[in-house]
C-alpha cells in the first residue's frame, strides 16, 4: 500500500501544481495528509481538502472536486468529492496483481521495512529479581520487550536483547537473612522456587508484622538484611556463595518460563555484573562536580529540571538502581555502540529513568539522547494489587497450565485423533495469554480476569491461531496450484482481504514508531477477520473455474503468510492444526 500512496500522492500533488504553479507541495507532504476512511462507502483513502485551502487559496469543496476532476491514475477506479474530502476509491485489480504476488515473492520478508539496516537496538526487558517466582506482573515486560525486538529485528535492526536479571539488592539480604534463621538447603533443592518463596513472605511479613497471622513487627530484621547485603557488596564470601546458589535456583524456574514463551536472550548479565563498574561512574560525577552530600547520601541535584534529586550512594556507601542502570548504560554503549537503548519496565519506574536519563546527560555522554523508556501498566488481579511479599501472586507457570489444560480439553472433545495433542495445547494455551495481554494498549492498566484470559471465543489468541490453521488446512487440501497464474478479483470479500493485507508494512512502521505491540495485535484481528468473512462467503476449492480458484488459494495463501509473519512479532506460535 505506501508504494500505491506514493504513485497517488505525486499524482495529487501534479494536479495541485497545475491548480497553482506556485504551489510548493511534494508526493511526501501529499502522502501524510492521507487517511484511511472510517467507512468503506467513503473510499479506500481520503485527503481532507481543507489541509490545502490555505496553499490553493480556495475552498475545500473546491478543491476536492477539481482534484476529482483532474486525479488519472492505474491505481484509482475513481475519485469523488464529498464535503471538502476527495475519496479514493483503488482499483481492486490493480491492487491484487501488485500485493498477492508481492506476498508470495518475498515470504517471512513480506511487509519488512529497512529503515534499520547498519544499526544496533539494546533492549533490557523481562528482568526479573531473582529468589522470587516468575508472576503474572513480570509478563508485560516481557512480551512487551520480545516483541519490540523481533519487530525491530524485522525492520533490519541488529538486535541485542538482554535480561539484566536483578542478581543483586536488599531481596538477597532479607533471603540471607530469612534463609540463616529458618531455612533448609534440601528444602530448597527439592522444591526450588517455591521455598524460596516461601522465605521472602515468610521475612517480610516478620519484617512488617502481619495481624490477621499474629506476627508482631520487627523492623530490626530490616536492619540486619541491609547488613548482610552490605557485607555482600564488601566481598564477604559465605554470603556470596549462598547468593550465587539463591540465583542458580532461580534462573532454572525461570529459563522454564521463557521456553515455553520460545523466547531468548542475548545477554543474562545482571546487576552484579556492574558493582565493579561502578566506582569508574561515581568517580566521573565528583569529577564534574554533581555529586552532593545530602543527609549523608550521595545525590545529584536535579530541582533545576523539575525532578527529585537522584539517590547515587547510601550513607552507609552501598549502590542503588540510579548507580547501576548509570553504569550498565556506559558498559552497553562500549560494548555494542548502540543506535538506541530501549528499556521496558512499568509505569511506576517513569521518574527512575527521567532522573538517571538526565544524570547521563549532565555527565556529558552524547548518547544519553539515545535511551528510550518504554512503559507499560499495572496488573491487578480481579481488582487486587500484586505483592510478592505478601504472596498475592498468579504465577506464571500455573497460569499456563490453567491455559493448556483447557486448550486440551476443548481439543479431545472436537478433535480426539489430532497428532502433536500437548505440543498444540501448549502454544495455544500460552497463546491466548500472551495475546490477552498484547491486545491492549501498553500503558492501560490491566485487570486480569481468568475467565477473560481463558476464553476461546471472540478477539482471542486461539481464534487467530485457528484461522492460521484454517489457512494451512485449505492449501493442505488444495494441493499445486498455478502461483503464477494473472489473478481475478471478482467479489467484495476478495478485494477487502487484499486492502487488509496490503497494509501490514504501515502497521509495522506504526507499531514500531509508537514502541507498541498491540498495534500488531488489532491488526491480526482485522486480518482474521477479513480472511474467515472470505472464507465462509468464498467458495475456495469449489470455485466456479480455475482462474478465480487460482486467486482464492493466492489469497489463502498471502493471508496465512502475513499472519504467520504477524505472529512472530508478537511471539505467538504458527500452529498448522488445531
Amino acid at each position: 500500500m505506501l508504494e500505491i500512496k506514493k504513485l497517488i500522492s505525486g499524482a495529487v500533488a501534479d494536479c495541485v501544481q497545475q491548480m497553482n504553479p506556485q504551489a510548493s507541495l511534494d508526493a511526501e507532504a501529499v502522502q501524510n495528509m492521507l487517511e484511511y476512511p472510517p467507512d468503506p462507502k467513503m473510499g479506500d483513502l481520503a485527503l481532507p481538502c481543507f489541509k490545502l485551502s490555505k496553499l490553493l487559496r480556495n475552498a475545500p469543496v473546491k478543491i476536492a472536486g477539481e482534484l476529482a476532476a483532474k486525479l488519472s491514475v492505474p491505481a484509482v477506479a475513481r475519485a469523488e468529492a464529498v464535503n471538502g474530502y476527495l475519496n479514493i476509491f483503488l482499483d481492486d485489480g490493480y491492487l491484487a496483481d501488485r500485493i498477492v504476488p508481492e506476498v508470495l515473492t518475498k515470504g517471512t520478508k513480506y511487509g519488512a521495512p529497512d529503515f534499520g539496516e547498519g544499526k544496533t537496538v539494546v533492549l533490557d526487558y523481562s528482568s526479573p529479581n531473582l529468589a522470587k517466582p516468575f508472576h503474572i506482573g513480570h509478563l508485560g515486560t516481557t512480551v512487551i520487550g520480545h516483541s519490540l525486538k523481533k519487530l525491530h529485528e524485522f525492520a533490519g535492526y541488529k538486535c541485542v536483547g538482554i535480561n539484566y536479571v536483578g542478581d543483586w539488592g536488599t531481596q538477597f539480604g532479607k533471603l540471607i537473612v530469612a534463609f540463616k534463621k529458618w531455612g533448609d538447603r534440601e528444602a530448597v533443592e527439592q522444591n526450588g522456587i517455591d521455598a524460596l518463596v516461601d522465605l521472602y513472605v515468610r521475612i517480610n511479613n516478620a519484617i512488617s508484622g502481619n495481624a490477621e497471622q499474629g506476627i508482631p513487627a520487627d523492623p530490626a530484621l530490616a536492619d540486619e538484611a541491609r547488613a548482610e547485603f552490605l557485607k555482600m557488596e564488601q566481598g564477604d564470601e559465605e554470603n556470596l556463595a549462598l547468593w550465587r546458589w539463591l540465583v542458580e535456583k532461580t534462573l532454572k524456574a525461570n529459563d522454564e518460563i521463557y521456553h515455553q514463551l520460545g523466547i531468548t536472550f542475548d545477554s543474562y548479565k545482571g546487576e552484579s555484573f556492574y558493582t565493579d563498574k561502578m566506582p569508574a561512574q561515581i568517580q566521573k560525577l565528583r569529577e564534574r562536580e554533581l555529586l552532593k552530600i545530602d543527609d549523608g547520601a550521595s545525590i545529584v541535584d536535579l530541582e533545576a529540571y523539575g525532578m527529585p534529586p537522584c539517590l547515587i550512594l547510601k550513607r552507609d556507601g552501598s549502590s542503588l538502581y540510579p548507580t547501576r542502570d548509570i553504569a550498565a548504560a556506559v558498559y552497553r554503549k562500549d560494548t555494542y555502540d548502540f543506535d538506541k537503548a530501549i528499556y521496558v519496565t512499568s509505569a511506576g519506574q517513569s521518574l527512575h529513568f527521567a532522573q538517571w536519563f538526565k544524570v547521563v546527560e549532565l555527565m556529558g555522554y552524547d548518547w544519553a539522547d539515545k535511551l528510550v523508556h518504554v512503559p507499560y501498566g499495572t496488573v491487578s488481579i480481579n481488582g487486587a494489587k500484586l505483592a510478592t511479599r505478601t504472596g498475592n501472586v498468579i504465577l506464571l507457570r500455573d497460569l499456563f497450565a490453567l491455559a493448556i489444560d483447557k486448550v486440551a480439553a476443548i481439543m479431545e472433545e472436537k478433535n480426539p485423533n489430532l497428532e502433536d495433542k500437548n505440543k498444540i495445547a501448549e502454544a495455544v494455551g500460552v497463546g491466548a495469554i500472551v495475546f490477552y495481554y498484547l491486545s491492549n494498549n501498553r500503558i492501560r492498566d490491566i485487570n486480569f480476569i481468568m475467565e477473560d484470559a481463558l476464553s476461546f471465543d471472540g478477539n482471542t489468541g486461539p481464534y487467530v491461531q485457528y484461522t492460521y490453521a484454517r489457512t494451512c488446512s485449505v492449501l493442505t487440501k488444495s494441493g499445486e496450484y498455478d502461483r503464477g497464474a494473472k489473478l481475478t478479483v471478482t467479489v467484495p470479500e476478495e478485494a477487502e482481504l487484499v486492502k487488509v493485507i496490503s497494509r501490514f508494512e504501515e502497521t509495522v512502521r506504526e507499531a514500531i514508531d509508537a514502541y507498541e505491540p498491540s498495534v500488531i495485535t488489532r491488526y491480526i484481528l482485522d486480518l482474521a477477520g477479513s480472511y474467515n468473512r472470505f472464507y465462509h462467503n468464498c467458495s475456495i476449492l469449489g470455485a466456479e473455474n480455475e482462474a478465480i480458484k487460482n486467486t482464492r488459494l493466492a489469497l489463502t495463501e498471502a493471508a496465512k503468510t502475513v499472519l504467520g509473519n504477524a505472529f512472530d512479532l508478537i511471539c505467538l506460535a504458527k500452529t498448522e492444526k488445531i
